[in-house]
């Protein structure tokens, strides 16, 4: 069966279309648009109508793209800026009219459910672990050890929503730092306490590029997680953390749309791996929209 999946996140819109069999897939196509959903609106609960038209030309682009593979199933998969917006109805229904397609707006956990299944499509699982999707409006964490789910939480930390939180200075400041990891701490609900897990696997997107920075090529094409130690992945954050506006811009590794909140991204990461001290680091290529599939 073909299937196409699109992701409705708060930073970007993902579209893969794949053929899927008993746990697991053959992509057949791929494809991100920046559309910057949550942008101007995600800290007062709603999508602007600047954000509404961005998102509205890639659907009716993904859709052209779709009609070409005759896909048996097509699934609009909404998180964190949808799910929180008043105006989220209208949004839908503009969707409805214009492109004939439901939306399914799933809740946090729900999301951290599918990044687990996707995740799970390409690594195998032979010691306890977390799982970490950085979103634009969420981070999901999933707990997992060989049996499964241990616990999972949603919380509402992602970058679009630091980043127009916090008016940090530019590079970041020690206490631009320390005022977003107070953040981090004050809304994860003591979910990390004394928990001491060493590997930590991201979620395909942001930490992609963290892979590029630290070896200055793409992250490769492969259906299997990526290990990197630890050290140079830390080191990779705090250069990244301390980085000017400038050299962001200059850096071809960053995607546009991660080089105003790439920052954001790493103070998080390198608070997690000290909350969970961590030792090892994997990256999976998949994440919500490969757990979809299956």
């Amino acid at each position: 069966m073909t299937k196409a999946i699109i992701d409705i996140g708060t930073n970007t819109f993902n579209l893969l279309i794949a053929n899927n069999y008993t746990e697991k897939i053959k992509v057949l196509y791929s494809t991100k648009r920046a559309v910057s959903l949550g942008m101007g609106g995600i800290t007062q609960g709603i999508i602007t109508q600047n954000a509404i038209e961005r998102a509205l030309i890639a659907l009716h682009e993904f859709d052209k793209i779709i009609s070409g593979y005759n896909a048996d199933q097509v699934r609009l998969i909404a998180t964190s800026a949808v799910r929180e917006a008043s105006n989220a109805n209208e949004f839908i229904h503009r969707i409805k009219e214009e492109l004939g397609r439901e939306v399914e707006v799933i809740d946090g956990r729900e999301e951290a459910q599918l990044i687990y299944r996707g995740v799970m499509l390409c690594h195998t699982v032979k010691e306890p672990l977390m799982i970490m999707d950085i979103g634009g409006g969420s981070t999901e964490f999933i707990q997992v050890t060989t049996e499964g789910i241990e616990c999972l939480a949603s919380f509402k930390v992602g970058v679009s929503r630091l980043y127009q939180t916090f008016p940090c200075s530019d590079p970041f400041s020690k206490k631009d730092v320390g005022t977003i990891e107070r953040f981090l701490n004050d809304n994860t609900s003591k979910f990390f306490g004394d928990k001491s897990i060493e590997v930590l696997i991201g979620s395909s997107g942001t930490f992609e590029t963290f892979y590029e920075l630290i070896y200055g090529k793409p992250f490769p094409k492969s259906n299997q997680s990526v290990g990197i130690d630890v050290d140079p992945f830390l080191e990779a954050l705090d250069a990244l953390i301390f980085s000017s506006q400038k050299e962001r811009d200059q850096n071809d590794f960053i995607i546009p749309i991660r080089k105003k909140m790439a920052p954001f991204a790493a103070v998080k990461t390198r608070w997690v791996i000290r909350q969970l001290q961590v030792k090892k680091v994997f990256i999976s290529p998949y994440s919500l929209k490969e757990g979809a599939m299956v």
